[in-house]
């Protein structure tokens, strides 16, 4: 692949062939400028080894020379804070890893609206416009100021510090009667290592945004579907897979719930039983927010089913009719031999193909991606299930098993 931007932020012009809604931004141009990143979004792990170095490690430092590392009197001790660890050890490298995934997932996908000639020549401009907007979306230096102040005015000052915040005496804060008194660690974490990782989030969200614009673009094109397609989805089929791009991120919203689960069991006297109804509608809202931009191309399936089983059905009407006229009113010449006749093979592939069209989809969702989607989500709050269970029953169960 082509460099897609050379050294000094030039990028190269905005066609499907290197599209992505990740690689681009002031962000990954200064990731380039320190050689944090490439032009294919690889050097994951220094991102992340880089990123932990700015946001956990400094946390670590400070709260040892606080004394607030295991102990000091505290509810929350730096070290049993689990949501913490978890948020920058865990969340951040799967944010960052989810990245070069998506990446590598969607760019190809968007080809094939290409390969698969699904636009018509007549509508090349208007796709051509989509991917040239979600660039200039993309690499827009005042959404990521506006991000930036989001966080700092919105994600640290206000849900943070308000709902986010465990009430009790933590390593980085006490409580008062006016609001909380921050700990020199505690003003690192909500001025530095919080705004990091809400900023990641937040440029996340608006990636997923302008995936979200570019397919509603694209959905207005009048495009040649084709009822009888084998993945039953006209053509569309290709689409349904783009959920795996999200994979990691679906996990890293996970691990981040799990997080504050875990405090709050081992912290606050809560049980896993009592976030039944937060774990639901986290694996609701990510799969709402991972599949809803694909619904936008339901009306044209729709209307292709509709039209298919018309047009379908007429070609079927005609050959049946043929077909009974020939083989069944004596029509079929003498010396014509029924056995191995290749009329009775097409009528059956007639009737397939009417099949198809019949019990073609129109939605690109299916019911094994809704499920591996949230199994995603699920896996990093799966062992949080040994918390409803005491440690010596547990290990009773385990040896009961063995042996």
């Amino acid at each position: 692949m082509k460099a897609f931007m050379a050294a000094s932020g030039n990028a190269v012009l905005p066609t499907a062939e290197n599209f992505s809604p990740v690689l681009g931004g002031p962000l990954f141009r200064l990731f380039l400028r320190i050689h944090l990143s490439d032009d294919d979004l690889r050097l994951v792990r220094r991102r992340a080894v880089v990123a932990a170095l700015f946001t956990w490690l400094p946390l670590l430092l400070l709260s040892t020379f606080e004394g607030h590392l295991f102990g000091g009197g505290l509810t929350l001790p730096f070290m049993m804070d689990v949501e913490v660890h978890v948020r920058f050890l865990v969340a951040v490298p799967l944010l960052i890893g989810a990245e070069l995934m998506t990446h590598r997932r969607l760019r190809p996908a968007v080809l094939q609206f290409l390969e698969r000639r699904l636009i018509p020549d007549s509508e090349m401009a208007r796709f051509d416009a989509a991917v040239a907007s979600s660039f200039r979306l993309r690499n827009s230096v005042l959404a990521e100021v506006i991000l930036l102040v989001f966080v700092y005015g919105v994600g640290v000052l206000i849900v943070w510090r308000r709902y986010l915040a465990l009430d009790a005496a933590t390593w980085y804060a006490t409580p008062t009667a006016a609001d909380m008194h921050l700990s020199v660690a505690g003003i690192w974490y909500a001025w530095v290592s919080l705004p990091i990782f809400q900023f990641l989030m937040c440029r996340w969200y608006f990636r997923l945004g302008i995936w979200a614009y570019f397919l509603w673009q694209v959905s207005r094109i009048k495009l040649n579907l084709i009822p009888a397609h084998p993945d039953r989805n006209a053509g569309l089929g290709f689409l349904a897979g783009t959920f795996c791009a999200f994979g990691l991120l679906a996990a890293a919203h996970g691990a981040l719930v799990a997080g504050q689960i875990a405090d709050r069991i081992f912290f606050l006297g809560a049980a896993l039983p009592d976030f039944k109804m937060q774990i639901v509608a986290l694996v609701v809202i990510v799969l709402c927010i991972v599949f809803a931009p694909l619904l936008v191309f339901s009306p044209q399936l729709e209307q292709a089913q509709r039209t298919g089983n018309r047009e379908y059905g007429v070609l079927a009407e005609r050959y049946v009719r043929e077909f009974d006229r020939k083989w069944l009113r004596g029509g079929a010449p003498a010396d014509e031999p029924l056995v191995g006749s290749a009329d009775i093979q097409s009528l059956a592939d007639m009737g397939n193909s009417l099949e198809v069209v019949r019990t073609m989809r129109i939605t690109l969702i299916t019911t094994n991606s809704l499920l591996r989607l949230a199994v995603a989500v699920l896996v990093p709050i799966a062992p949080l299930v040994l918390t409803m269970m005491p440690l010596e029953e547990l290990v009773k169960t385990l040896l009961g098993l063995v042996f």
